[in-house]
């Protein structure tokens, strides 16, 4: 299935549940197990992981997180969860999400963007006020919070 075609389906489950993810089934660009690299202006360790401020990233593998501020929790010395907020900017390969918040956790594989969410692959567009994207089968869920959900397609050639 295209991507063109698969943004499309995304669409039409926007009620529904996440795609089931078939066992063993994991994406080509699966960062999960990469190592995680990060960088702002100003950072520092706190007891349970980092802060970091002022235009900070976070990258694992092809994927990569943005914002004015971005907080990593860690359990022993593994990164399990990071949140972000301020200007949020969720990139892959192939989409770009926007939003004012942001919690990716490591372990589920899953990306939660909210406030004025806009997700974009390509020319194709689609907004709402919640976003949920699984990084291991590249399936997102918008919803709504108390505006319509909106999209624009574009079929390929």
């Amino acid at each position: 299935m295209s991507k063109s075609k698969a943004f499309v389906a995304i669409a039409a489950v926007l009620g529904a549940s996440l795609l089931p993810v078939t066992s063993g089934a994991q994406s080509a660009r699966d960062n999960t197990t990469a190592p995680v690299q990060y960088g702002a202006d100003a950072g520092e360790y706190t007891p349970n992981g980092f802060a970091l401020r002022g235009r900070a990233e976070v990258t694992q593998g092809t994927n990569r997180i943005r914002a004015d501020a971005i907080q990593g929790f860690t359990t022993g010395s593994n990164l399990t969860r990071v949140e972000a907020s301020g200007n949020v900017y969720f990139v892959t390969p192939d989409q770009s999400m926007r939003g004012d918040r942001a919690v990716y956790n490591l372990n589920e594989g899953t990306v939660v963007v909210t406030g004025d969410v806009i997700l974009t692959q390509g020319q194709n567009v689609l907004t709402g006020g919640r976003l949920v994207y699984n990084v291991r089968t590249e399936t997102a869920r918008i919803e709504s919070a108390g505006a319509r959900v909106r999209g624009v397609f574009y079929p390929s050639n």
